[in-house]
């Protein structure tokens, strides 16, 4: 796909995600030292759900877009050192639905890889895991 593909998708997201977006999650492109806007990379803030463990806190995350996206899936990083049993050290999380071989459909949005992650925090996958020690707990 041309980089024109993946940024046109990426702009109509974030107008979207501008009218109706669930509340206390946050997402929008970087902005850039010269005021513009990259549209490629996203930093975004996932609460914890109510009632869980996770309530209460904001975690913030980056989504990394490839020119090939919406055919190839973002990249979704929190912090280094981020501890959860389905996120790596490195901080990418393994998710399914962020699996080009395994559950990616260019239809999913922002939203939904959002909301989605938000649902793995307090709902890990045993049959994934990314890191060890936290499975093993």
């Amino acid at each position: 796909m041309s980089d024109g593909i993946a940024r046109s998708r990426l702009a109509e997201e974030r107008k979207a995600w501008r009218k109706n977006h669930p509340h206390g999650f946050v997402a929008k492109p970087e902005t850039r030292a010269d005021g513009s806007v990259n549209l490629i990379v996203w930093h975004c803030v996932i609460p914890g759900k109510k009632g869980t463990d996770w309530e209460g806190g904001y975690f913030p995350l980056t989504l990394n877009f490839s020119e090939e996206y919406p055919s190839k899936p973002p990249k979704c990083k929190f912090p280094n050192g981020f501890f959860h049993p389905n996120v790596y050290p490195s901080g990418i999380v393994c998710l399914s639905i962020l699996s080009e071989r395994r559950g990616w459909r260019p239809s999913i949005t922002v939203k939904q890889i959002l909301v989605g992650i938000q649902d793995l925090l307090d709902q890990p996958n045993a049959t994934d895991a990314a890191e060890t020690e936290g499975h093993q707990l």
